[in-house]
Order: C-alpha cells, then structure tokens, then sequence
C-alpha cells in the first residue's frame, strides 16, 4: 500500500496518508485562488480513516458559494492551508496537492471554470465544470 506524506513549508504540521487519494480536482474558485495565492488550488481527496495528523492545526471556517459550510486546517507557525472539510463530502478531507512530497495522480477535472483566469487551460480530457461538481462523485 502506497503511504502518502504532506507537511506545511516549515514541517510543524503533518499528514500521512494510507492509500491513494479517491480523486484530485483543480478548483478556480476566486477563495481557491486566494487561499493558494496561485491561479487555482489543486486538491487532493482522501478518505478521513486514511488520515494521520501530527503538529498543532489552527482553524478557518467560511460558507461557501453554495450554502454548505468548509472549513481550512492551516500551520499556526507558517500559515500553510494543509487540508480543509466540506460538508457535501462529509467522508472526505481535501488536501493541497502542492504540500506532497510523494507523486499523486492528475486532476480527474477543472471546477468552477467560470472564475478561471482567461491564461489557464486544462487538457481536453478532463471534465470542466462552471460552478462545482454538480454531483459528488
């Protein structure tokens, strides 16, 4: 079984991970993109029974555009977002594809495609979606 290991930039937060994620999506979303900093935040989507956490975690939650609630785990040293919940996938905890030093498979599809920066383009074989995925998946 493949372990999976993602650390905030100074190290003092850390997840590991049983098994491979169930799926990885890169959101556009206008909070993605403020919470990475980046044109769109990449996540990664494990089962919470695969998770491990060590390292002290502040908390941020906010509702989103949809109405269900979401919440960011972050470093209280570094300020990096390791991980988040959503509501809608109660099962599931997101994780930033970038805090990974293993290799994790490509985005199975784009979100929110209509907050996009108008540069960015993901490949012709991902499913795109203008809001969210409309149903989980």
């Amino acid at each position: 079984m493949t372990t999976h290991n993602a650390t905030c930039q100074c190290g003092t937060l850390q997840a590991t991970f049983e098994g491979d994620p169930d799926f990885v999506i890169a959101c556009n979303c206008k909070a993605c993109q403020k919470r990475t900093g980046a044109a769109f935040g990449t996540g990664a989507y494990f089962r919470k029974t695969q998770m491990t956490v060590t390292g002290a975690t502040s908390h941020w939650a906010r509702t989103a555009e949809t109405g269900r609630a979401l919440e960011n785990a972050f470093c209280p040293v570094c300020g990096t977002t390791l991980y988040w919940t959503l509501e809608m996938r109660p099962d599931h905890i997101g994780v930033a594809f970038g805090c990974f030093d293993t290799r994790l498979p490509e985005p199975a599809r784009a979100i929110w495609t209509d907050e996009k920066h108008d540069w960015v383009s993901f490949p012709n074989n991902w499913p795109q979606f203008p809001k969210g995925t409309p149903e989980p998946v």
